[in-house]
């Protein structure tokens, strides 16, 4: 790693001292007190007590207490506080402590007291002893932080949901559950520079380690921008813990965190289809147009073109606003308008829309005819505020959740409602949207404001699964470490102008680098009337998205794709039918997250790591581990630079191959978003469909790319239950290697506890060269005349080349169920 040389630091340790340090208190030098049980090591200062436990032989968890009390373990943003014994080499020597495990030398100086982290290997990763008056631990008043020296090579990822950045260094970043605040909006709610709707105080370095800070208070991370060669992370309160976390690679890193935070479960299956939002015909001051027929019409509609919906959520203006919250608050009281509520579910779920809920907010309101938060107060389930009993749901408190779930909740779900879009979560201790309510005040809820939008999504993410008797969704918009496991969260509320699309898209690369990967936002953007062309670029982006999330508040457009012009329409079909195919793909790279904590919106750098051009890259990612997505942010562009990380890599929709480590200059026709692949990638593909379960899924389309050796596991099980915790699922392993004598592709049969039902496969080839011969399992196959039968369901085994497309489609026949092997010449 490179540091900065002697007289650098020399000269930043002057300014150092110069600066006020003596408002701040270290820890003082080791003074007594080495003690060891199991994994934690105790070290007693003059000023301070420091813990070092090892979770394992790569994470360290480092606790520092002032008053020598160290806090109770809290529930929301870690799920595992017990770990195996992990064999630790512990050695006194002068002047410090060595503590070593298999893949880490923990350092701990004595005077003062610092940590110092290597490698197994010896190459330093972590210093607090480069400078003994400015490193390491220190209080501050009532804060608490940590300053590390900083490597002139090393950059930062994470953070949470940032919409300013994806590299980090040398920027400062305040983390604290909210958005901008004051009039006008532009400058206020719609500043990018304060958006924290989810922020994560978590990062990745590029030296092979990250760092989660666990303190659920405001906490600020200044890295190296008023400290050059050095970076800190502070929190406004509470006590110093953090986790060091060691890889050396971004995934192992990010793999350990989800494992200590959580990690994201499987939505149901057909969570991964379109999901749209209404204001039921009126959004805010056209609330008397709002009626269920519009409701229902409105899928009927997405049914007669045939374009692929399975969940609807009905936003605010579904219920009565009370008389002590108003918008901000819930009254569970139906608006007049909607006649018949119960009907209208019936009739949603009779067009097969697989899930549909309804938009709630955290306070309790009363209503004409409910008078759910004069209860609540009565019965103790609203937290207390400085001159009244609260508004907001304890949902810290599980006898209130119950009784929330049972009075409110109940009133929906028991007509048909089957989840909820828990939404404004920020405005616990904190300015609310549409008022300046803060709610909460004082240093307990300061403590909560960042983990109550947790809280508030384990609630009904947890009670809508046991009453829907399958998988658990959520739909969120506020989250901090750990929300992950309750998805999924979207960005919030962005207007429909080009200014803001390029942010988004830098929000969901943040946000999947700190461990939360089921995102989504609201494509063509939230508020304002969309110009066409942005609509249309945006809906590219959202329909290639984790999340497939179209809705608008704009009247009397709401992002419905037939009111931004027929071409429009025709693009978003296009796509929208588009995802539907690429279900398979998508679905498999959901249990790999589930397994591993990969995203499947991934930046570059989460797999480029090494590769210094991509730090900075914040409009392009990997859709899963063989798709590169570089969607179109300026208005009327007719060509694009995107740029290549190593390898071979195609142009999805012509086949051409390209060699990476260079910058490419491709072409954006209005109805393309630009799409490359690996080299060697296999995607599967089902047919499309007009909502997920609509027809069996018994042929599948393997897209291949050959280049080299590659594969990919093909991911199946029911798509509802939680029976794939307990190992129902199976895996189908699918292998491409490509000689000079020709290609070789194996499908092997699936294996797991997971009945696959039979299914046939197609594979569609990228080669420039016609074959020769292909067999299939030993056996020759025939040439055919043209792809479409091949592509029938009456057509037997056989290949078919377009000469003009560069494309081979193979139909091996026989059984999915045994392994398939083809040798093409």
């Amino acid at each position: 790693m490179q540091y900065l040389p002697p007289k650098f630091l020399l000269f930043f340790s002057f300014l150092f001292l110069v600066q006020p340090l003596l408002s701040q208190t270290g820890v003082g030098n080791y003074r007594s007190g080495f003690e060891r049980a199991g994994n934690i090591f105790r070290f007693s200062n003059d000023g301070a007590d420091v813990q070092i436990e090892f979770c394992t032989s790569s994470m360290v968890r480092a606790r520092t207490s002032w008053s020598r009390d160290f806090e109770d373990n809290e529930p929301w943003m870690v799920v595992r506080y017990e770990w195996p014994e992990v064999p630790v080499k512990a050695v006194e020597e002068k002047g410090r402590f060595v503590l070593e495990t298999s893949t880490l030398k923990v350092i701990a100086h004595k005077s003062p007291f610092s940590v110092d982290i290597y490698s197994s290997d010896g190459e330093l990763l972590s210093s607090e002893s480069w400078n003994t008056a400015a490193g390491g631990a220190k209080r501050e008043g009532d804060a608490v932080l940590c300053r590390k020296q900083m490597g002139l090579d090393e950059h930062f990822f994470g953070f949470g949901e940032r919409m300013d950045f994806v590299d980090q260094r040398d920027k400062l970043v305040k983390l604290n559950v909210g958005r901008g605040t004051g009039r006008p909006h532009i400058i206020g709610a719609y500043n990018v520079l304060k958006a924290n709707y989810c922020p994560v105080p978590f990062f990745m370095s590029t030296r092979g380690y990250g760092i989660f800070m666990h303190n659920s208070f405001a906490t600020e991370w200044d890295m190296g921008a008023t400290e050059p060669g050095s970076y800190s992370f502070k929190a406004k309160h509470g006590e110093l813990d953090y986790y060091f976390i060691y890889g050396p690679k971004f995934p192992a890193i990010l793999d350990q965190y989800t494992g200590l935070t959580g990690k994201a479960p499987l939505m149901p299956l057909f969570a991964l289809g379109l999901q749209v939002g209404t204001y039921s015909g009126g959004t805010w001051g056209h609330e008397e147009l709002t009626s269920t027929d519009y409701v229902v019409n409105l899928v009927r509609k997405f049914r007669e073109m045939g374009i692929p919906l399975d969940i609807l959520h009905l936003d605010s203006t579904w219920r009565v606003f009370g008389r002590n919250g108003g918008k901000g608050a819930t009254t569970f009281e139906w608006r007049e308008t909607f006649k018949n509520p119960g009907a209208m579910f019936d009739s949603l779920y009779a067009m097969h829309i697989n899930l549909a809920g309804v938009h709630i907010r955290p306070r309790f309101d009363n209503g004409n005819k409910l008078n759910l938060l004069d209860q609540a107060r009565q019965l103790g389930y609203t937290y207390p505020e400085a001159d009244n009993p609260g508004e907001f749901v304890n949902f810290f408190d599980q006898d209130a959740v119950d009784w929330w779930w049972e009075n409110g909740v109940m009133k929906v779900a028991e007509l048909g409602a089957r989840f909820v879009k828990t939404d404004e979560g920020s405005a616990f201790g904190h300015e609310a949207n549409e008022s300046d309510k803060v709610g909460p005040t004082g240093l307990q809820a300061e403590r909560l404001h960042n983990v109550f939008p947790i809280a508030y999504a384990k609630a009904p993410y947890e009670k809508f699964m046991a009453f829907n008797g399958i998988r658990g969704m959520n739909h969120t918009r506020e989250g901090y470490a750990g929300i992950q496991r309750y998805p999924f969260i979207f960005a919030g509320d962005w207007p429909s102008e080009w200014q803001y699309f390029a942010p988004v898209i830098k929000a969901g690369l943040n946000i999947g680098l700190s461990g939360v990967g089921n995102w989504a936002h609201c494509m063509g953007g939230f508020e304002h009337d969309a110009d066409p062309e942005l609509y249309i670029r945006w809906c590219q982006f959202g329909l290639l998205s984790p999340v497939a999330h179209l809705f608008g508040m704009d009247h009397p457009g709401y992002k419905e794709p037939w009111n931004y012009g027929d071409e429009a329409l025709k693009i978003f079909k296009k796509y929208a039918l588009f995802r539907y195919r690429l279900i398979p793909y998508l679905y498999s790279h959901s249990y790999e997250m589930y397994r591993t904590g990969m995203p499947l919106m991934r930046a570059l750098a989460l797999e480029y790591q090494d590769d210094e051009n991509v730090y900075g890259i914040a409009d392009q990612y990997l859709l899963g581990s063989q798709m590169m997505v570089c969607p179109v942010t300026v208005k009327g562009a007719q060509t694009r630079v995107v740029y290549l990380p190593e390898g071979a890599w195609f142009d999805y929709y012509t086949g051409k191959r390209y060699e990476g480590k260079q910058y490419l200059q491709v072409l954006t026709p209005l109805d393309e978003i630009p799409i490359l692949v690996k080299g060697g990638a296999i995607i599967p593909m089902q047919e499309p469909m007009n909502y997920i379960g609509e027809k069996p899924v018994d042929h599948l389309t393997l897209e291949i790319f050959p280049h080299g050796a590659s594969g990919f596991t093909l991911y199946d099980d029911d798509g509802k239950s939680l029976d794939y915790q307990d190992g129902a699922y199976s895996l189908t392993r699918i292998d491409c290697e490509e000689t000079e004598k020709g290609i070789t592709i194996q499908v092997n049969a699936p294996e797991g506890k997971y009945e696959v039902p039979e299914r046939s496969y197609l594979l569609k080839i990228h080669t420039e060269k016609a074959p020769g011969a292909i067999t299939a399992n030993g056996g020759k196959l025939a040439a055919l005349p043209d792809v479409a039968s091949l592509e029938s369901d009456s057509g037997g085994p056989g290949w078919f080349y377009d000469q003009k497309m560069k494309v081979l489609y193979v139909r091996p026949g026989g059984s999915s169920l045994s392994d398939t092997g083809v040798e093409i010449e």
